[in-house]
């Protein structure tokens, strides 16, 4: 029988979306007392119409559908701070979740500009705080950039996680299905001047996209952390500069799984073995537990139970995990502020 990772073992989870995170039963509460219209009064239909299921077909873009409701249930204050503190004292009871990194794209959740940006902002903080009040979890937001939006609501995204940075967002990130519009070279200034105001960065890619963006997405926005990236494996170029530049994989098996984007744990376990030869540091993440229906120790468990990983594998992500985190120890100096005038040369430099 395969060595499973100790209980014990504190774990960081890096790549958890907050419209995948919270159970139904708590979305089905919180949308009956926001008195929004579902299309179905029945409980168990509700849970199959937010989950993944066996019944639907498998796919990227079947996946992204199951965010529709989500997110709308979400379109609150009052949802998000609800949703933000179950998901951070959900991961600890359940998982010994230690340092929570939540990730959501704010203007998904104000009714298309009705709700106030910081008002939506300031009830996620205010879920981290009390989950922090009660269990000993470190919690980090990041906020997601959409490939499908306009370059000039993506950078008004940036500025609110500058502008919230030292209230407890912790990075930025780029998601979404692919998009005509969407050109990596466009957000490289942004990515530097967040990382200038000391926000980690990661970027979805190597996932449904071309395999050749993941190079891109590591020369041009030079990432901290790259989601998924599973893709990268099938890319010695990528491979190279990944392990080059010391960055992190984001891996969610279950996800990638259940979108199609890997084809099963066989080609799973080439990845990894991939992974392993290019020196590439990976870590074990859900993507959506409640979504879909999985932890991050049942992510490592199978891992394990198949042989693809060793005990001594799921150790390295773990300490990886915990040492890749945005979120601050508390020993840590926090980053250097840059004041007004330095923050003007700084962007003349670039120009």
């Amino acid at each position: 029988m395969a060595r499973v990772l100790s209980r014990k073992i504190p774990l960081a989870e890096l790549h958890c979306h907050l419209g995948g995170a919270v159970t139904p039963a708590i979305m089905w509460g919180i949308a009956h007392s926001q008195g929004i219209k579902l299309p179905t009064k029945d409980y168990w239909e509700f849970r199959d119409m937010i989950t993944v299921s066996a019944r639907r077909n498998r796919s990227f873009d079947g996946y992204l559908q199951l965010f529709h409701w989500t997110e709308l249930i979400q379109s609150s204050p009052l949802a998000v701070e609800r949703s933000v503190y179950e998901v951070v004292g959900g991961a600890y009871r359940k998982n010994n979740v230690t340092s929570m990194e939540l990730r959501f794209n704010p203007m998904k959740r104000n009714r298309g500009g009705e709700q106030d940006l910081d008002h939506i902002i300031a009830a996620a903080v205010r879920g981290m705080d009390k989950a922090s009040l009660e269990y000993p979890v470190k919690p980090g937001l990041i906020f997601c950039l959409d490939r499908a939006f306009p370059f000039e609501l993506n950078e008004i995204i940036v500025e609110k996680a500058i502008a919230w940075r030292d209230r407890g967002v912790v990075g930025v990130d780029i998601a979404g299905p692919e998009s005509a519009t969407f050109r990596v070279a466009d957000y490289r200034r942004l990515f530097r001047r967040a990382r200038q105001f000391g926000l980690g960065l990661t970027v979805h890619t190597g996932e449904s996209g071309p395999i050749d963006e993941v190079a891109r997405v590591v020369e041009l926005l030079e990432p901290d952390r790259i989601g998924h990236g599973v893709k990268a494996a099938y890319d010695p170029r990528a491979m190279a500069m990944i392990a080059d530049r010391g960055i992190v994989l984001e891996i969610c098996p279950t996800s990638n799984l259940n979108t199609r984007v890997v084809s099963g744990w066989d080609e799973f376990r080439w990845i990894f073995d991939t992974f392993r030869r290019n020196e590439v540091r990976f870590t074990i993440n859900t993507d959506g537990p409640e979504m879909l229906k999985t932890y991050i120790r049942d992510e490592m468990a199978q891992l394990a139970r198949l042989a693809i990983l060793s005990l001594g594998d799921l150790e390295t992500a773990a300490a990886t995990s915990l040492a890749a985190s945005f979120v601050p120890n508390v020993t840590d100096v926090p980053p250097p502020r840059l004041e007004p005038a330095t923050r003007v040369a700084v962007e003349r430099e670039e120009a």
